[in-house]
């Protein structure tokens, strides 16, 4: 999800702004580990379908788009507080280079694509790991769960800055998500197979790897 430029209220735009900074700080502060920095081809691969998907908006509510999220991969192979940093690099990028989303809107983007999400998945992938399911089918359950749930969170987001005039902020979080979820839903089942390939292929990829090493 990517709110526009100006779309938000400014006092909107600092409140997000200021609930994203510690786990921003933080996620910087992952990047910078032995163990994260020992993986960056995985660390790249996770980097490259975040931009990929994300740019890939269809329109939706005036002064949004919809798209594919491509939080998962990088949250199942590293966890979700490495994810804000790479979101917030690729939100930057797009708002200076593709005029797609914003600056004044970052923090609010940033909440629910860098934050919301990936903890979700973070959640919906541990969940289905201790039922037993297949760690693919889990990846792409938890991408298709985590998509729904970051336009929740910015459903939720428009609904603070502009409630209905009847039915206030419950009846405006109802209104955007009835209209996202004609594109979204979709959008999130598509990505969660994709997901799931791409991460199928990583593991063989490493397995390879491993073998290639032991001989």
């Amino acid at each position: 999800m990517h709110i526009a430029e100006g779309f938000l209220p400014i006092t909107h735009c600092a409140f997000w702004t200021a609930c994203t900074l510690p786990s921003a700080w933080d996620s910087i502060r992952q990047l910078r580990r032995p163990e994260v920095r020992a993986r960056r081809l995985e660390l790249a691969a996770a980097g490259g379908t975040l931009l990929l998907l994300t740019a890939l908006k269809l329109p939706s509510v005036a002064g949004s788009s919809s798209h594919p999220t491509g939080i998962t991969l990088g949250t199942v192979l590293f966890g979700p507080r490495v994810m804000p940093a790479l979101v917030l690099s690729v939100l930057i990028l797009q708002a200076l280079l593709l005029a797609h989303g914003g600056i004044t809107t970052l923090g609010a983007n940033l909440f629910s694509l860098g934050i919301c999400g990936p903890f979700t998945a973070y959640l919906a992938f541990r969940i289905c790991r201790r039922f037993g399911v297949p760690a693919a089918v889990s990846t792409g359950a938890a991408a298709s769960i985590s998509s729904v749930a970051v336009y929740g969170a910015a459903a939720l987001q428009m609904a603070l800055a502009y409630p209905d005039p009847r039915t206030g902020i419950a009846g405006a979080i109802g209104r955007f998500l009835a209209v996202f979820a004609w594109t979204q839903i979709p959008i999130a089942l598509v990505e969660g197979a994709m997901t799931a390939v791409v991460y199928r292929l990583l593991e063989g990829a490493t397995f390879t790897a491993k073998l290639e090493a032991a001989r």
